[in-house]
């Protein structure tokens, strides 16, 4: 006795295809879904990290200021130099704001340290190799199916340590000054 299979017209197999890319696209879905980060009204997750120095930073040392806590994908890439650049501009309007800029990737201590110098960046830039912050804040993407990187994310945190913005997948470009202008709109509402 012989099994004979019909083969498959190319209706048919473009349908299972189509099934097969779904099924992935909602696995990948549901399981960044997931990894969500905190919400807005949260408190915002503590960490330890380094800087591009090699100095430690926690998040709790930073409570009585505004927080810009922002992930970016990759050091030396162009959107990622023009956030980090726009933030060193504006770096004297945060201060005044009694707020503070940090930045986070995935790189290590070292790229960070050589980026932060070619650009003379004036706040922190923290090393998160291992990649623990980025995913609990839920921002730890895979891209092409093989690279772990942060995305374009923002966490506004305010002085009692409460996230009160997420600004997701970012434009670099004037990002800076939409978070202060948010920063300085936040204050008054307090007042």
């Amino acid at each position: 006795m012989t099994l004979r299979f019909a083969p498959l017209n190319m209706h048919a197999w473009l349908r299972t295809w189509m099934l097969a890319v779904t099924f992935t696209w909602l696995a990948a879905n549901v399981a960044e879904a997931a990894a969500e980060g905190p919400a807005v009204g949260s408190a915002a997750p503590d960490f330890k990290l380094q800087d591009q120095a090699g100095k430690w930073h926690e998040l709790k040392d930073y409570r009585g200021k505004w927080v810009a806590l922002y992930f970016y994908p990759k050091d030396k890439t162009p959107g990622c130099t023009t956030q980090a650049c726009e933030f060193r501009d504006n770096v004297f309007a945060f201060r005044d704001a009694n707020a503070v800029i940090l930045g986070v990737s995935v790189d290590d201590v070292e790229s960070h340290k050589e980026f932060s110098e070619k650009h003379g960046l004036p706040f922190p830039i923290l090393a998160d190799d291992k990649k623990t912050v980025a995913k609990e804040y839920g921002v730890l993407k895979r891209f092409l199916g093989a690279f772990e990187l942060a995305k374009r994310d923002t966490f506004l945190i305010n002085p009692e340590g409460k996230i009160v913005r997420h600004y997701a997948d970012v434009d670099p470009d004037g990002h800076s000054k939409i978070v202060l202008k948010d920063i300085k709109d936040l204050q008054e509402k307090k007042s």
